[in-house]
């Protein structure tokens, strides 16, 4: 559900099959205009502060006349940057608190990598399935959580199995309701026991315990512990397959540890105005010249030094004083580094995912509540789908709800129509025919690269460093986080400053 730094989109990341635009400008937020850079490009100069009210960022590209081979070096940057998902915004927000000049360049249109919302019809469209966790701890020092206007999830699910929907609730949010669902067929008492027992297990450690500590598969621990088949495939299966992209629950346990205990700590929330609101909240904060978007790198040299040069895909170049923070996703770091050493080990295959929304009138929603749905059925394509109108009303018209469905993989075999057809039925069986035939289509969104694989053997503690001014981060540095993303930016700009004697040891 997080999700980052991509420099690249592949085809299969652009939204496909919209029966409506998103180019109505009343219903877009206001734009910031960034200034482009001039051919005397100075990080001394004067900048404009932009407001928090502003979402998008737009940069006219400045005309530059490039000489025969090899074209000049247009430009110095003390750090460059590449890539504007959560990773490259959180180092860019750790070198300004130090008063460090830096260059952030983004291949797209604009900023989160995957962390983005569009805006169609009115409605919110968040790119994929993603829910923002309060407890995260490196969001908090970070983010103004009363800006974001979070919205809260119920702490729970509804458990769709047998032909019915089961409730399954946090006894320390909604205790009447857990005590009710002792006597469900989503697994047993004791079952609800060994999760009370997890809870205390994972709180009882730091963070740094969890993400360093011994691992195994997730499906491994769970049975390690004592859940029951019933509890982990009607339960464990589709919550935290959901979370993972992961239904076989191969994920390290140490990712799984680490996501219970925030969410002990936590709420499960979503901005009021679209998950893209985390990132468009960082950048805001930057001064606005110091981000180029539609600024594609193309590859980084080194040019018999230790100050790395950045070639951007129009041929001009850009030469880093300090270093280079590599902030994209796996599969644009081998093209750009084009197989250094340094950045190349054997890949595990991507987690995918295919998001579907519906938009439905606000007064047929089957169900009120702001509640995750989750099929336990073991049957069926879809893994969990929510009416995102229940949790943030925002999200949509006055007088229409939203809902989101999720699926595992990418379905490449699947047209979009034969994948919405399917979608329609199996939910048709969930709440009923009458009511789900009227649903209006509004996009289809297919993630190839979703999530990292993080199945063991993992590293969550790696070293930003893979070369000589060069450094990385992104969620498959650290954890497959929101959270892992930000501490991989900060920790790869506290690597460059260690290296060139910044900042204390």
């Amino acid at each position: 559900m997080d999700k980052a730094n991509g420099l690249e989109k592949s085809k299969d990341e652009r939204p496909i099959h919209t029966t409506t635009s998103s180019s109505n400008p009343k219903q877009n937020p206001m734009p910031l205009t960034l200034r482009p850079p001039s051919s005397a490009f100075s990080f001394l100069s004067p900048i404009a502060t932009p407001t928090a009210t502003h979402r998008f960022f737009t940069i006219p590209r400045a005309s530059t006349q490039l000489a025969p081979t090899p074209p000049p070096v247009i430009k110095t940057a003390p750090v460059i940057v590449i890539g504007a998902g959560l990773a490259g915004l959180a180092a860019a927000t750790r070198l300004n608190s130090d008063n460090i000049p830096f260059l952030l360049l983004e291949a797209s249109d604009g900023v989160g990598g995957r962390v983005r919302t569009d805006v169609v019809d009115g409605f919110l469209l968040d790119r994929g399935f993603q829910i923002f966790i309060t407890a995260y701890p490196e969001a908090q020092r970070l983010l103004n959580y009363s800006d974001l206007n979070l919205q809260k999830f119920y702490s729970g699910a509804k458990v769709y199995y047998d032909g019915e929907f089961h409730t399954v609730a946090d006894p320390l949010r909604h205790f009447s309701d857990s005590v009710l669902s002792l006597g469900n067929p989503i697994g047993s008492v004791l079952d609800k026991l060994l999760i009370a027992l997890t809870r205390a297990r994972v709180l009882s450690k730091s963070d740094e315990e969890i993400l360093n500590a011994d691992e195994v598969p997730t499906i491994q621990l769970l049975k390690s512990i004592g859940f029951s088949d019933s509890m982990i495939g009607r339960f464990f299966r589709p919550f935290f397959g959901g979370i993972f992209f992961d239904p076989e629950l191969e994920t390290t346990s140490r990712l799984f540890d680490f996501i219970f205990k925030v969410l002990a700590l936590g709420d499960n929330t979503l901005p009021a105005n679209g998950i893209g609101e985390i990132p468009i909240q960082l950048a805001a904060k930057l001064p606005s010249d110091s981000i180029l978007l539609n600024t594609r790198v193309v590859s980084v040299d080194f040019n018999d030094s230790d100050s790395p040069l950045v070639t951007l895909e129009s041929g001009e170049i850009v030469k880093s004083e300090l270093g280079v923070i590599m902030a994209v996703e796996e599969p644009a770091l081998d093209k750009i580094l084009a197989g250094r050493p340094a950045s190349v080990q054997k890949k595990k295959p991507a987690r995918s995912t295919v998001c579907l929304y519906f938009t439905l009138d606000r007064d047929q929603i089957p169900v009120r509540d702001p509640v995750l749905f989750l099929n336990g059925s073991g049957k069926g394509i879809i893994n969990n789908m929510f009416f995102a109108t229940n949790v943030a009303p925002s999200y949509g018209p006055p007088n229409k709800a939203l809902a989101s469905v999720t699926l595992i993989g990418l379905y490449e075999n699947d047209s979009d129509d034969d994948l919405r057809t399917k979608v329609i039925k199996e939910l048709s069986g969930w709440f009923g025919a009458s009511k789900v035939e009227s649903w209006q289509f509004l996009r289809t969104y297919r993630i190839g690269f979703a999530q990292p694989n993080q199945a063991p053997p993992t590293d969550l503690m790696k070293n930003p460093k893979i070369g000589s001014g060069l450094y990385l981060c992104g969620d498959y540095v650290t954890s497959a986080t929101f959270d892992g993303a930000l501490v991989s930016g900060r920790r790869a700009v506290e690597a460059l400053l260690k290296d060139r004697v910044l900042a204390p040891v």
